[in-house]
């Protein structure tokens, strides 16, 4: 359950209160132990000020939702695939740092390395609105281990993040606009993936929206997961086609497009990462690569919130 911004004001508040008595104690007896505590539990509580003002930005509509976070592989072939494992292996060192569940619904291998898709659902407090920044096309620059001669190349990858959407009401689906198919898993799982026909592929006809699933071994549970995915899909493309009307009335062509990155992520000839929407540049790539992620997503939101998007 989701603690109130009250309630957790007024935790911190009490334990602001017992830190002020300790330090006094502390000092009066110059208890370098008990001061270091209090230290330590001043930057703690400082940090958890940064996130309570984070997550007060979190205002959308479906910021509380878990979300659904698809990658997929652009130009540069095996270069790009590979890319696409390094992004999901960083979604996911994100994601466990805070605590959340990661769950995968479907993948794709590439055909030498790395994978072509994965669909990876993200369960926790608010995930749907820490992942939307990460929204759009990211870029990778270095020397490929794929590469014999050693050259540079430039990769991309686009990242989706849909909320997952459980019995929305907006969002109705006629049952003789679907076409469900069924297959037998693949991958990794065991002998018994391939026995039966548990995975799941949903093709919406109205809209040609394919999803798929097979991640359980009950076609049930596939199925129900498959419906989430194209429910989220589909409220995706409902609410980019207000966006879509809004902007003609506003003369606005802002849509990201393929290739307008708006991340790049420089392993060679030296390292950075740098997001283009707001100018935040990280110097340790591996960092990023391994979860470092909240210094993008706080900044892209601060400037979403003071631009009043």
């Amino acid at each position: 359950m989701l603690q109130s911004p009250l309630e957790l004001v007024q935790r911190m508040l009490g334990e602001v209160e017992d830190f002020l008595v300790l330090d006094e104690l502390a000092s009066a007896e110059n208890d370098e132990g008990s001061l270091n505590e209090v230290a330590q539990g001043a930057s703690r509580l400082s940090e958890e000020v940064g996130r309570l003002e984070l997550r007060e930005l979190l205002r959308g509509r479906y910021d509380t939702a878990d979300a659904i976070v698809s990658l997929h592989a652009g130009a540069g072939g095996t270069e790009a695939q590979d890319w696409v494992q390094m992004l999901w292996r960083m979604y996911q060192r994100w994601a466990e740092e805070r605590g959340f569940q990661v769950e995968v619904l479907d993948v794709l291998p590439g055909d030498d390395a790395g994978v072509k898709n994965v669909d990876i659902e993200v369960r926790g407090e608010y995930a749907y609105g820490y992942l939307r920044p990460e929204k759009g096309v990211h870029r990778l620059v270095r020397i490929s281990p794929f590469d014999a001669s050693g050259r540079r190349h430039t990769s991309f990858a686009s990242v989706d993040v849909l909320p997952v959407m459980e019995g929305d009401t907006q969002i109705e689906i006629n049952p003789e606009d679907l076409k469900i198919d069924t297959f037998r898993s693949g991958g990794a799982g065991g002998q018994h993936v391939n026995k039966t026909e548990s995975a799941v592929r949903i093709t919406h006809l109205p809209t040609g929206i394919v999803v798929a699933c097979q991640n359980e071994r009950s076609q049930h549970s596939n199925r129900e997961t498959a419906m989430r995915m194209l429910r989220a899909k589909l409220l995706e493309r409902k609410e980019e086609e207000e966006r879509q009307e809004v902007a003609q009335l506003r003369g606005d062509q802002g849509a990201i497009a393929w290739g307008n990155q708006i991340r790049s992520y420089v392993f060679q000839p030296y390292t950075l990462v740098k997001d283009h929407r707001t100018g935040t540049e990280i110097g340790n790539v591996q960092a990023v690569m391994d979860g470092e992620l909240d210094p993008f997503i706080e900044s892209y939101l601060r400037q979403a919130a003071s631009s009043g998007h």
